[in-house]
């Protein structure tokens, strides 16, 4: 009886240091610290084209939509459209800020054509 008590018990503390060792790592919470620091990170898994991706850039959380199509080699992603989840924390940023996170961007889908959506995409046509 003592030895069962003592193996549940011990199962119980790895599967307890396993949560927190998930919890600790895991990209979302990544993204939420990010976020509140008002650092640059992207959340995306990229070889899940279904899923939306999310961006923090200076404490504004931009979401993406990732759209899958041909090019002359293979099925890529070629179509991307981002925007801002809360407009009215726009103020403050430049072209320059968002020429950085589409650039980034490019970085990880190099052949995708990227959209901002408004309010956004009538500052960099000006």
């Amino acid at each position: 009886m003592v030895i069962l008590f003592r193996l549940l018990l011990l199962i119980a503390l790895f599967v307890l240091a396993y949560s927190a060792f998930k919890y600790l790592f895991h990209p979302k919470r990544k993204l939420e610290q990010a976020h509140e620091r008002k650092q640059f990170f992207v959340f995306d898994d990229e070889k899940d084209v279904r899923k939306n991706f999310l961006i923090t850039y200076k404490g504004i959380m931009f979401e993406g939509e990732k759209y899958l199509g041909t090019t002359d080699q293979s099925f890529e992603i070629v179509s991307i459209y981002l925007w801002a989840k809360h407009i009215d924390q726009l103020t403050g940023l430049s072209k320059e800020d968002f020429q950085f996170i589409t650039d980034d961007i490019h970085l990880r889908y190099p052949n995708a054509k990227i959209e901002w959506k408004s309010p956004i995409k009538e500052l960099l046509k000006k």
